[in-house]
């Protein structure tokens, strides 16, 4: 098997301006471009070049590909969530520009290894421990390898890919990468952050891709499904309670400590009050700035209480939030209550009591959006009241969805003195290591 070459979807504009240096041919008349261009969507047609193409489709081809690069201006990152911003973004390979939903999509065509260096330097710090490296190298190139596989196998399968479930009672949705049908991945947290050449790898990232080439975590011949998040916040989560329905032996609920066969359920809502108010000996539960800064740039860096965080509305605030969120009537909202909750802790099915209206919502990434301007941290928390107060408080743990390799976890870890192997299986249970190519 050769090196794969993959789609990255950037960003989806009306007018998109970009910089190619060096040399680029487009495929489409076969013209060399060079410097400063601006492309634009108009009437399903493409305006470049002084020219109104009736086309769908403008690939721009760098003449070298190791010495050629373009840059897009006013990139989106952090897409609806609290830091979200634009910045301009530098990348290797190929540009690519789609109509789609009346705008145009960019995307940009690379070799997956050439991905991986920026993924890893886009995701934590080209500074972080070797260790850590090697393990996010073969994780981000397991994960991005299965999901090509999974496009593949859904759109040759008849089946209609069913991502959500909603009646006059329940809303259920899961989100994942069903959305990306021209491209593999898109550039942002919703499938891997990556910012191109942008986030200038060092030479220790380079090693640590060179020297895992090929290598994914595989299961039963199968290349896994490899997810990872911020902080599970001390037991991580199984893949059927974030994502579909399929459970996984690789991506189920361990705890992140030496010991991670000790068993927590936390589906019963004592225990999960309890955990949630307690601060256990596991390895994300650090403070260590130096440690946290391997994984954590330096936006991530503006969120000082991941491991435990706690968030407060009016109740006019969350009244007002979640009628908006859900474009729904509940008037003012009386009551959160946790239906189901997975292995970590992670609601997956609330039912949200309002004065005219009681919806049940599921799962843990529904429940972040609604109850946020952005995306709470996690669906881990419980309900407090004050006395004498309206105030609604929300207790939590952990950022993310909790599913496989918690990174700050698995920085401590590393800092610690693990083997990117034992980090993997740590955090992977029942997955072997194998050289794909």
């Amino acid at each position: 098997m050769h090196e794969p070459t993959i789609r990255v979807g950037i960003m989806h504009e009306e007018e998109i301006s970009f910089q190619l240096n060096g040399t680029y041919t487009l495929l489409q008349n076969k013209n060399n471009y060079t410097g400063k261009q601006t492309i634009k969507y108009r009437n399903d047609k493409i305006e470049f070049d002084g020219l109104i193409l009736n086309l769908e489709e403008l690939i721009f081809k760098p003449n070298n590909y190791d010495t050629g690069s373009f840059q897009l201006f006013d990139v989106t990152i952090g897409i609806k969530f609290h830091w979200e911003r634009k910045e301009n973004q530098s990348f290797k390979g190929s540009l690519h520009f789609l109509c789609e939903d009346d705008k145009l999509t960019a995307i940009n065509v690379l070799k997956l290894e050439d991905y991986l260096a920026s993924v890893i330097s886009s995701e934590m710090k080209a500074s972080s421990s070797m260790e850590l490296l090697k393990a996010h190298a073969v994780i981000s190139r397991s994960w991005l390898m299965a999901q090509v596989l999974k496009s593949e196998n859904i759109q040759s399968s008849e089946e209609v890919y069913q991502s959500s479930t909603e009646t006059t009672e329940e809303l259920i949705k899961w989100y994942d990468r069903e959305d990306h049908s021209n491209f593999d991945v898109c550039a942002d947290d919703h499938c891997q952050r990556y910012q191109g050449i942008t986030r200038q790898s060092n030479e220790a990232v380079l090693k640590a891709i060179e020297s895992t080439k090929g290598l994914v975590l595989t299961s039963d011949n199968q290349i896994c499904d490899a997810r990872f998040s911020k902080c599970c916040g001390g037991v991580s989560e199984t893949f059927k309670n974030v994502w579909e329905p399929k459970a996984h032996k690789y991506l189920q609920a361990i705890t992140d400590h030496e010991e991670s066969d000790i068993k927590l359920d936390l589906r019963n809502e004592s225990a999960a009050e309890n955990w949630i108010q307690s601060s256990p000996d596991v390895f994300c539960n650090n403070s260590d700035k130096a440690i946290l800064s391997q994984v954590l740039n330096d936006y991530d860096m503006e969120t000082p209480d991941f491991f435990r965080w706690e968030v407060r509305y009016t109740q006019n605030e969350l009244s007002e939030l979640v009628n908006r969120k859900t474009d729904k009537n509940f008037e003012n909202i009386i009551d959160l209550i946790p239906l189901e909750r997975g292995l970590s802790g992670r609601i997956i099915r609330l039912k949200i009591v309002g004065e005219k209206l009681t919806l049940i919502i599921g799962k843990e990434l529904e429940i972040r959006k609604v109850l946020s301007e952005s995306h709470l941290y996690s669906s881990n928390f419980i309900l407090e009241r004050e006395d004498k107060s309206t105030d609604l408080i929300l207790k939590g743990a952990g950022w993310g969805h909790g599913v496989g390799l918690c990174q700050i976890g698995a920085a401590v870890m590393g800092a610690k003195g693990y083997s990117h192997k034992d980090i993997l299986l740590h955090y992977f249970k029942n997955a072997v290591l194998e050289k794909r190519y």
